[in-house]
C-alpha cells in the first residue's frame, strides 16, 4: 500500500473513532472516581466489603459502626492503603437524632455524599408464637426504619449531586420468606416496597434507587448456622455453593456507577439461583 494511501485509511479510521491517539485513554478507570459515599453497618461483613469495593472504585468513603469501633478502623486503614478518604463515625441507624449528627460530621469531612448504601440490619430470630414485641421493634426499627432515619436525612445531598444513588440492601427472606425470622422478612420486604416507591418520586430529580437482595452469603451470620440447617440451604442452591460478600459488594458498585445510570427501582439478585 502507498505511503498516500495508507496515511488517508488511518485518517479514515481515527476519524471514525476506531483508533485512540491517547495510550493512557484505553486505561479503565475507577467507576466512581470523584464520588463520595456512605456505607451503614459497615465495620464488618457485607458492609465492610461494599466499603472497600467502593473504594477500590476509586470513592471517598464514609464508614458507619454502630458498636465495632476496632473494625470499623480497620475497615477506614484498608481503604486508606486504597489512596480513598475515610472517616468512621459510631450512630445507630434507628436513632433519628444520631443520623443527624452523623450528617453534621459528614458535611464537614466530606461536603456531600453522592452515594447512599442502606447496609446496616439486624436479626433476632425466634418462631413467631414466641416472638415478643421487643424483637419484632427492634428488627424493625434498625432494618427498615433505619433506612428511613438515613434516606429522608441524606436526600438533600443526593438530589443536589446530579448523580445521587442510593442502594438498600435487602435480602432474598424479604421475598421468599423464611421459619423463624418473620420480622426480618417483614422488615426487608418492606425495605423492597421502599425503594420502588422512592425510586418513582426521586426519578425526576435524577436519583436512582436501587435494592440488591443477597441469598445466603458466606458471613459470621451464615457460619452460626447449625451444620445440618447448613446442608439442607446449600442444597437449595442451584450454583452449589454460599455467595461470598464481595459478589454482593461487586453489585452495589454496578449500581452506584454512571453504568447503571437508567436502572432504578430494581431488585437486583445475588443469590445463586436460590430464589428467581
Amino acid at each position: 500500500m502507498a505511503g498516500e494511501d495508507a496515511q488517508e485509511l488511518i485518517t479514515f479510521f481515527r476519524d471514525a473513532g476506531c483508533l485512540v491517539d491517547d495510550a493512557s485513554a484505553a486505561a479503565p478507570r475507577p467507576l466512581l472516581e470523584g464520588r463520595k459515599a456512605l456505607v451503614t453497618g459497615a465495620s464488618k461483613g457485607i458492609g465492610r466489603e461494599i466499603a472497600l469495593a467502593l473504594g477500590r472504585e476509586g470513592a471517598d468513603v464514609f464508614v458507619n459502626y454502630r458498636s465495632s469501633e476496632a473494625e470499623a478502623e480497620c475497615v477506614a486503614v484498608r481503604l486508606d492503603g486504597l489512596g480513598s478518604n475515610s472517616w468512621i463515625y459510631p450512630a445507630d441507624v434507628a436513632d433519628l437524632e444520631q443520623v443527624r449528627r452523623m450528617r453534621d460530621a459528614v458535611e464537614r469531612r466530606l461536603g456531600r455524599i453522592d452515594v447512599l448504601v442502606n447496609n446496616a440490619g439486624i436479626n433476632v430470630d425466634r418462631m413467631f408464637v414466641k416472638m415478643d414485641q421487643e424483637a419484632w421493634n427492634r428488627v424493625i426499627s434498625v432494618n427498615l426504619t433505619g433506612v428511613f432515619n438515613t434516606t429522608s436525612t441524606f436526600v438533600d445531598h443526593l438530589t443536589g449531586s446530579g448523580r445521587g444513588r442510593i442502594v438498600n440492601i435487602t435480602s432474598i427472606v424479604g421475598q421468599m420468606g423464611n421459619v423463624g425470622q418473620v420480622n426480618y422478612a417483614a422488615s426487608k420486604a418492606g425495605v423492597i416496597g421502599m425503594t420502588k416507591a422512592l425510586a418513582r418520586e426521586l426519578a425526576r430529580k435524577g436519583v436512582t434507587v436501587n435494592a440488591v437482595a443477597p441469598g445466603f452469603i458466606d458471613t459470621d451470620m451464615v457460619r452460626g448456622i447449625p451444620e445440618q440447617v447448613r446442608e439442607k440451604v446449600l442444597a437449595q442452591v442451584p450454583l452449589g455453593r454460599f455467595g461470598r460478600a464481595e459478589e454482593v459488594a461487586q453489585a452495589v458498585v454496578y449500581l452506584a456507577s454512571d453504568a447503571a445510570s437508567y436502572i432504578t427501582g430494581h431488585v437486583l439478585n445475588v443469590n445463586g439461583g436460590m430464589y428467581i
